[in-house]
């Protein structure tokens, strides 16, 4: 296990028991009581956890949102991403266009619902997940981003991955995110999943954000886009009226689907 996935498991972890130690944590991940003292000065650093005498506890603070796996994360909020998702297929190009689906469950819901009795348009995607959906319909033209697959959410990630995205010029990029605020825009816990959105929204002439409402005010420490970023924002009923404001005011369209 590399030491990012390991330390992002001691955060959610750290949130999840209210505290941890190190000789448990390097009992759980097989490896030496320097190795978690490391990393939890690391995180500490970072603002992720507070350091203590034997151990750490997590950020008193609600606004930060531990990475989850994509399983577990498919099985949160389902009726308000596939509301999100069908909301999303009005907005897809023509046959003659093309997409890209970002890594992520609510696009994962997008890419369930294309119609297989329609023309779609090219589709490009990072992820591995609805890269193996789609072609196995064989209903459009599907291509994946090559590069590093992170295990934990089956995105194709690094530099080959970012420098592919930005050869690309695409009618919409359908993004997802981990966080959502007005202050620090749309976020992602780790940067090489923010290297490679930035890239899909440069190369996007359109840009919408699938984002269901438990991601509002919860920020992410990569931001990878500001409010202005984005075209459309599609979210569900629970965006409070005040949010929603904020995002009209950056002339951002926002979708409650």
């Amino acid at each position: 296990m590399y030491a990012e996935e390991r330390q992002r498991q001691i955060v959610s972890l750290a949130h999840e028991q209210d505290r941890v130690t190190v000789a448990e944590l390097a009992d759980r991940f097989s490896v030496t009581t320097e190795t978690i003292r490391r990393d939890l000065e690391v995180l500490d650093e970072r603002g992720l956890v507070q350091r203590v005498h034997g151990g750490a506890l997590p950020r008193a603070t609600g606004r930060f949102a531990p990475e989850l796996g994509l399983v577990e994360r498919e099985t949160r909020n389902v009726p308000q991403k596939m509301a999100i998702a069908r909301s999303a297929l009005t907005h897809l190009p023509g046959k003659a266009g093309s997409v890209i689906l970002d890594a992520g469950t609510t696009t994962g819901q997008l890419a369930a619902l294309l119609p297989e009795d329609a023309p779609l348009p090219t589709l490009i995607t990072n992820s591995v997940a609805i890269a193996a959906l789609l072609s196995a319909r064989d209903m459009a033209d599907v291509l994946i981003v090559g590069g590093q697959v992170r295990g934990i959410t089956q995105s194709v990630v690094g530099a080959n991955a970012t420098e592919a995205v930005g050869r690309l010029r695409v009618d919409v990029a359908f993004l997802g995110a981990n966080g959502m605020s007005a202050q620090h825009g749309f976020s992602t816990p780790d940067l090489d999943e923010a290297m490679v959105k930035r890239a899909m929204i440069r190369a996007a002439r359109k840009v919408v954000a699938l984002v269901d409402s438990s991601k509002i005010g919860t920020e992410a420490l990569h931001r990878f886009a500001r409010l202005s970023d984005v075209d459309v924002l599609i979210t569900d009923a629970g965006i409070p009226d005040a949010v929603r404001a904020e995002f009209t005011d950056q002339a951002v369209e926002v979708v409650v689907a």
